[in-house]
């Protein structure tokens, strides 16, 4: 990789602590509230720590946010549009989206090959370029996608590549046994973390004797993933089957007409 970003959850902290390092730069993955209260993941690439408060302050308002990031020219994106990550959801959460923010994560290393389809299929629908991310959980799925600016030679050309759309999603979808791989180590990460802190912190006792409890359920693990992975693939091809449709509606919606029949497209006198 020759740059590196990091998009928590929310928050700048764990980008602002690698960025005085060379060719890394600043991000984060925004949890947006939309009309009706339903929520949307929206990368948002090179933003400074004051940028980051203002973001904070609007996410709330998906509306604001998105003439925010376009004001400021930030670059953002539709994160795994189809996932199911962030629940319910109507066609027209999408259509707004996509509307306002100019690119969509169309390779998600965590999501399938199926779902990833259909989110480079609504993007290219709607005329938005499309890009590429890890979505890693665990060093091992670290960088597995990512976004390429074909000639970028520095890190303000790979951020203005991404402004003018001039992207490359690259790399690996994500399937059922790296879910289940990543949902292992997690788990096994927090068990060593609670047993290395057990014997100095109360609360990391009182943690690891609940992980202790749950210990003979692990076997379990790959059908827990299992199903998440189902209801995935499911979630994905309801909603994209319902983006699909809306789209065609729209196309084959009547033009309106004037009093001596359709109305003629405006032209452009020189």
């Amino acid at each position: 990789m020759d740059l590196v970003t990091l998009t928590d959850h929310d928050t700048v902290a764990g980008a602002l602590e690698i960025a005085s390092l060379p060719a890394t730069f600043v991000s984060e993955e925004v949890s947006c509230v939309l009309p009706g209260g339903h929520r949307l993941h929206v990368g948002v690439f090179g933003i400074t720590e004051a940028q980051h408060e203002v973001i904070a302050r609007r996410r709330a308002d998906a509306e604001a946010l998105f003439a925010y990031l376009a004001e400021a020219r930030v670059p953002a994106a539709v994160n795994h549009p189809f996932s199911a990550l962030t629940g319910r959801r109507d066609t027209a959460d999408l259509d707004r989206a996509l509307s306002s923010l100019d690119l969509v994560e169309a390779r998600n290393g965590m999501m399938s090959a199926a779902v990833n389809a259909g989110a480079a299929r609504a993007g290219r629908a709607a005329g938005r370029s499309a890009i590429g991310g890890s979505d890693a959980h665990t060093l091992a799925s670290i960088a597995r996608a990512y976004t390429i600016v074909p000639d970028a030679r520095s890190r303000d050309e790979f951020l203005d590549g991404l402004r003018r759309g001039f992207t490359v999603p690259a790399g690996e979808s994500g399937g059922y046994a790296r879910l289940t791989a990543d949902l292992a180590r997690l788990a096994a990460l927090a068990y060593y973390s609670a047993a290395r802190s057990c014997l100095r912190d109360a609360a990391a006792s009182a943690r690891l004797a609940a992980l202790l409890v749950l210990l003979p359920t692990l076997p379990l693990l790959p059908l827990a993933s299992a199903a998440v992975f189902l209801h995935e693939q499911l979630f994905a091809r309801r909603h994209e089957r319902a983006f699909v449709a809306s789209r065609r509606r729209v196309r084959r919606r009547p033009a309106p007409s004037g009093p001596f029949g359709p109305a003629a497209a405006p032209t452009l006198a020189r």
